[in-house]
């Protein structure tokens, strides 16, 4: 078995899975969201002193598959440098405990075996992953084997999201928010497409932030008019971009992964995609959706496979890093 330790931003989690039948034998999540909601959005050093008061509790609930691990698996990039440390802090000191070896997992790695949770891994396959953090177009060609097509410029979708909700004067995180409020409203706010113009694979979403702040700025619509029209443009120009990816690649398999993509009308825009171009769509189960320990150690079981340990004296944190260009 693989015992996975996550922590890259504010949710604690750890799993443990079997490596043959890579069946889920322990999964749990704390969120901090609660916490984090007053200010509107992470306090780093505050989500970092939560980490280290959650992982130990969960980790107290695994003792019983100590025996079995075959190697600690954690996530030690990207995300916040302050809490990928409490993680791996705890992966160094099981690794020395149980003389385990230690395989560091890339988070983004993680989103995209979220959609093989106890399942097989389907390649080659493009991969869309929009969450808080990121807004990628990936090509995928098994663990090893993955390469940046497109990325933001600026912010990210969900980031955009959050951060237009909190102008609206909603509730963090962001995301939820603006897509229950767009539910009550209509798309008839004038919006910008953002690179409507730019002949290159790529994405800005700072542009459209800042046409809601001045639509609101206007007060002449209604908040839910507002969140309506941005959620429609935000996912017009996802789509837009991912169709010049997909008219380029031709992918047989196209999958969309992270935090936003939970969003149902994401989810929509892309079924329709799918049926334009025939690819075969695919998209974690909602719970595994946002981040959590259980696709770390999905990715983990590759790595082990192909022997990627790494010794705890030369594991470290790395906030950020970058896919190679395909």
């Amino acid at each position: 078995m693989i015992l996975a330790i996550e922590s890259s931003c504010d949710d604690s989690s750890i799993a443990v899975m079997e490596i043959e039948s890579k069946k889920l034998l322990f999964h749990k999540k704390i969120s901090q969201e609660i916490e984090h909601a007053k200010y509107g959005g992470v306090v780093p050093e505050l989500a970092s002193r939560l980490h280290a008061k959650a992982l130990p509790k969960i980790l107290q609930e695994t003792k019983e598959y100590f025996p079995k691990l075959k190697a600690i698996a954690v996530t030690n990039a990207p995300g916040l440098s302050v809490t990928l440390q409490e993680g791996v802090m705890m992966a160094k000191a099981l690794s020395i405990a149980l003389n385990l070896p230690i395989i560091a997992v890339n988070h983004l790695l993680g989103h995209i075996y979220s959609l093989f949770i106890e399942k097989e891994e389907i390649k080659p396959m493009m991969v869309l992953l929009i969450s808080g953090g990121h807004t990628k177009i990936l090509q995928f060609n098994g663990v090893k084997n993955i390469c940046e097509i497109a990325t933001t410029l600026d912010d990210s979708f969900g980031e955009s999201f959050d951060k237009c909700a909190k102008m609206l004067g909603l509730n963090y995180p962001g995301g939820p928010e603006i897509e229950k409020l767009a539910l009550k409203g209509k798309n008839i706010v004038p919006l910008p497409l953002p690179l409507k113009n730019s002949s290159e694979i790529k994405f800005s979403y700072s542009g459209l932030k800042n046409a809601i702040r001045l639509a609101i700025e206007e007060n002449k619509y209604k908040k839910e008019d507002i969140a309506s029209s941005f959620q429609e443009r935000a996912i017009e120009h996802l789509v837009f971009m991912s169709k010049r990816a997909i008219k380029k690649y031709r992918p047989k398999n196209f999958a969309i992964v992270g935090g936003a993509s939970a969003n149902k009308r994401v989810r929509e825009e892309f079924e329709k995609l799918s049926k334009e171009f025939n690819f075969n769509l695919l998209y974690p189960e909602m719970k595994y959706t946002s981040d959590n320990a259980a696709m770390i150690a999905r990715a983990a079981i590759e790595l082990y496979k192909k022997g990627e340990f790494i010794d705890y004296k030369h594991l470290d944190v790395m906030p950020r890093v970058e896919f190679r260009k395909c």
